[in-house]
């Protein structure tokens, strides 16, 4: 628990062979771009979001977007946002699905398959209503069903297999692995989506799977005597190889969200990702036999607010991102692994080790170091478009 800039067609050649003149004043340089933009919109038949400009501005020496009564019209106020709100956000996201994660592990006689569905049923009760109030349909587009597909698939599967790490390791150790993500979406964006792939990079990744040994302590590493954790230790290399699928499956996502770009609704996304889930948790059900109603009201009120949480948090991390730049909302979302400590150790009773908390310090100065660097790269390149 992630920006494009359009692109314009073929610059229009002047009318008459000449540039328009400059106008005399704000207030008609304000009139000759809106009635600009106005006719590019109708040519093309709606708004393009993130637009390469207006047609005036393709075929000027002198941008029209780009004076000061394009930045901003007359009259118009700016719309105050308060200092450090998209952070706050951030952090009360990160809060949200901690807690929800404790709880999910209190929940003694409900197998983490049947939890997922319990979370799909609450996602497509919240998006339905969307769907139907801004009547984006329920199949997206054609050329882009293949990709919602997928991203339903792999981003329901993670949450399946971190649901599973949490119940069958300490919450920590879960916590700290799935939070690689950053570092395998760079790699996979990498291979598929042909984006630079750094020594910086090559570096963080280094980092994290370090990071992970430190965390699973395979016993051809580390002896056969393993201690802080919960169970057996086949139970927790389980956990640990579902956690780092997660993951990857996790990153996927990503790469087919950027795939995707902004062509897709937000809802239509989380219904494919709900739908798909669902479908997927019941089959997983019947395969195992495990399909069992909670028997005490706590295991009901737990399921009920594990789906009310996490979808708090999915909420406060999308209207992060909306009023916040990515890299800064990446960072903070360290507090993840600081709250899994905490609350490991206020509620579980269960101290981290050493080992532990060298694998958390190695995952989480990667991920943020991927971030950083995404953040530099992204605003070094928007002041290069202003240029």
């Amino acid at each position: 628990m992630v920006r494009h800039l359009g692109s314009g067609g073929a610059a229009a050649p002047p009318v008459g062979g000449r540039e328009p003149a400059p106008p005399r004043s704000e207030e008609e340089g304000a009139r000759q771009h809106g009635q600009c933009q106005a006719g590019a919109m109708e040519a093309a038949g709606a708004p393009e979001p993130g637009g390469g400009g207006c047609s005036c501005c393709s075929s000027s020496s002198r941008p029209c977007c780009r004076l000061p009564w394009a930045r901003k019209a007359p009259g118009t106020k700016k719309k105050f946002t308060c200092l450090g709100l998209g952070l706050f956000y951030t952090i009360l996201s990160a809060f949200l699905f901690s807690v929800a994660s404790l709880f999910l592990k209190k929940i003694e006689d409900v197998h983490s398959v049947e939890i997922s569905a319990f979370r799909c049923v609450f996602q497509m009760a919240f998006v339905l209503p969307g769907l139907i109030y801004y009547k984006t349909g329920f199949l997206g587009p054609k050329g882009k069903r293949v990709f919602l597909f997928f991203r339903g698939f792999l981003g329901s599967g993670a949450m399946i297999l971190l649901y599973y790490a949490f119940q069958v390791m300490p919450l920590a150790d879960a916590t700290v692995i799935t939070f690689s993500s950053p570092v395998f979406t760079s790699l996979l964006a990498w291979i598929f989506l042909k984006e630079k792939y750094s020594l910086w990079d090559l570096l963080f990744t280094l980092f994290t799977i370090t990071g992970v040994v430190l965390i699973a302590r395979p016993p051809f590493l580390f002896g056969s005597s393993i201690t802080g954790i919960e169970g057996n230790y086949t139970n927790h290399l389980k956990g640990t190889i579902a956690a780092v699928v997660s993951a990857v499956s996790t990153a996927s996502t990503f790469v087919i969200l950027r795939k995707m770009g902004k062509s897709v609704s937000y809802f239509l996304s989380i219904w494919y990702y709900a739908v798909i889930g669902l479908i997927e948790c019941i089959v997983a059900l019947f395969v195992i036999d495990e399909w069992t109603l909670p028997y005490c009201g706590t295991d009901r009120l737990l399921l009920i607010l594990i789906g009310l949480l996490g979808l708090g948090g999915q909420i406060f991390i999308t209207k992060a991102l909306q009023i916040e730049k990515a890299g800064p909302v990446a960072i903070m979302k360290t507090m993840d692994v600081v709250f899994a400590f905490i609350l490991q150790i206020l509620f579980l009773n269960h101290l981290p080790t050493w080992w532990t908390v060298g694998g958390a310090l190695c995952v989480v100065a990667s991920s943020s170091g991927t971030a950083i660097r995404k953040w530099q790269h992204n605003s070094k390149k928007a002041k290069e478009n202003e240029i």
